[in-house]
């Protein structure tokens, strides 16, 4: 029945700066309206709706305020490099400093690498990409170089 997610909402206090920043990021605009506009992941699969209010000064919470993009681990390495080109800075996340990214996620049995940044809201963005699944192998976040060297 369920095939994926479809949609996820964010709000934004300037809809014009939004709509370029994700333009940015490679998505596409599929709908402008007023308040409300839609910005394609993947067109026919995926989007984001992004709503101008006042209520964009709610304080951060990963619930209500974070969306994770999927990406293929040959791009997350140079994920970072990829943001810099857009003017866009990488975010502190779980004590990783920007310098320490991209990090390794210890979702047992699970393990994704990622990268933190965010909109100009200050909406959380992550880049993610899973390394393995269904794997009983507790470890502790680390960076994805440290991740790569181990696994060797």
């Amino acid at each position: 029945m369920i095939k994926g997610l479809y949609e996820a909402h964010l709000p934004v206090s300037d809809m014009e700066a939004s709509i370029e920043f994700y333009k940015k990021l490679g998505l596409a605009l599929a709908h402008k309206g007023e308040h409300v506009s839609f910005m394609w992941i993947k067109k026919g699969k995926s989007w984001i709706g992004l709503w101008e209010s006042e209520e964009v000064n709610l304080p951060y919470h990963p619930s209500i305020r974070h969306i994770a993009f999927q990406v293929d681990l040959e791009n997350i390495s140079s994920a970072k490099e990829w943001l810099h080109l857009k003017n866009i800075d990488v975010s502190e996340a779980f004590g990783f400093e920007p310098a320490r990214q991209p990090l390794v996620l210890d979702n047992d049995p699970q393990a994704h690498a990622a990268i933190y940044f965010n909109d100009p809201d200050g909406n959380s963005l992550e880049l993610i990409a899973p390394l393995r699944l269904d794997v009983n192998e507790s470890f502790e976040k680390m960076e994805l170089t440290e991740w790569l060297r181990l696994k060797k």
